[in-house]
């Protein structure tokens, strides 16, 4: 829209113009462009674009399917697509091609990496299990192929607890969350040994954080992501992975929560929820928010980038994620 006014000098009108939200007018017909180019080339490619929570509302907003870990392996297992756009980390694509090996799965943004699963590799891990050879390895999905290679079974936040309640085994080495681990330990008793790494996204979060959105909003419940850190999970009245959190608060009665994770998390409970009120603590993912809609066209239009694992590393960490997915 233009506003248009006139002056007079020297008996000539001159015509001052003024622009408003033409900038952003011109955005969304470029996305709505884009977006539109993506579902053509979705369906010509028998397609489906899966997208974590930690994603930007826009890409959640095109995905077929948006969800936590867990609930995107699962997906990926169940998709009768010939191709899966992983909107996410490098760790959730290559979770996605060792779970379908006859499918071909494209990462939008090649530099989409995660911090945690930097953290360790197979050679560290195989040192470790020499020095505690009695312990199960549980090893968290934000690892990469060849830690999950050399782990006994695989967890995700969303079933950690119940991954390590299920093994007989009182010793546990967990990989790579110290943070996840040590609420795993609180949770079930377990001896666990835990690896030093952790998740920026959430080391970032502080108390100070958390303590002054309370006073602010002294109305609000406090959730945290349990893979935050332990001074931080006792200011929360709920604890629990993405998924966990979504569940909690569209069964609770209160209209008003500050949310302790990635804060591209809270698009979703704004949509899933839009009667509350969400004020989420300032933290990005600088993996996550790497992809874009024109990288997501370009991953269709020029089908990259393909995450693919090496065979002998595939074979052996698709059996510790298919025990993950067995545990109910």
């Amino acid at each position: 829209m233009f506003k248009l006014t006139f002056a007079v000098k020297q008996n000539k009108f001159i015509i001052k113009c003024k622009n408003y939200q033409v900038s952003d007018s011109k955005k969304a017909i470029k996305m709505s462009s884009i977006i539109q180019e993506i579902k053509t080339l979705k369906e010509n490619r028998n397609a489906v674009i899966l997208a974590h929570v930690y994603q930007r509302g826009e890409i959640q907003n095109i995905a077929d399917f948006v969800g936590d870990s867990l609930a995107l392996s699962k997906k990926a297992v169940d998709t009768q697509a010939d191709v899966i756009v992983f909107c996410g980390v490098q760790f959730m694509a290559e979770t996605a091609a060792i779970l379908n090996p006859g499918k071909t799965v494209l990462l939008p943004d090649e530099n989409a990496g995660c911090g945690l699963a930097d953290m360790a590799t197979g050679d560290q891990l195989l040192q470790k299990k020499k020095q505690y050879p009695s312990a199960t390895v549980v090893t968290y999905v934000n690892s990469s192929a060849d830690v999950k290679a050399e782990s006994d079974i695989c967890c995700t936040s969303a079933n950690a607890v119940d991954v390590v309640n299920s093994l007989p085994n009182d010793q546990i080495l967990f990989v790579p969350d110290r943070n996840l681990g040590s609420y795993v330990a609180e949770q079930t008793g377990k001896n666990i040994i835990l690896w030093d790494g952790y998740c920026y996204v959430h080391e970032n979060i502080t108390e100070d954080q958390v303590r002054s959105l309370k006073t602010q909003h002294p109305n609000a419940e406090v959730i945290i992501h349990a893979e935050s850190t332990p001074s931080v999970r006792k200011l929360a009245q709920f604890i629990g992975s993405t998924s966990q959190m979504s569940r909690y608060v569209a069964q609770s009665n209160t209209d008003e929560f500050i949310v302790g994770t990635e804060e591209n998390f809270s698009y979703q409970l704004r949509q899933d929820n839009p009667e509350k009120k969400f004020y989420p603590i300032k933290t990005l993912c600088t993996g996550m928010n790497e992809i874009t809609l024109e990288k997501v066209k370009l991953s269709l239009e020029k089908m990259e980038f393909i995450i693919k694992v090496p065979d002998h590393i595939s074979k052996k960490a698709r059996i510790a994620l298919d025990k993950m997915l067995s545990v109910q």
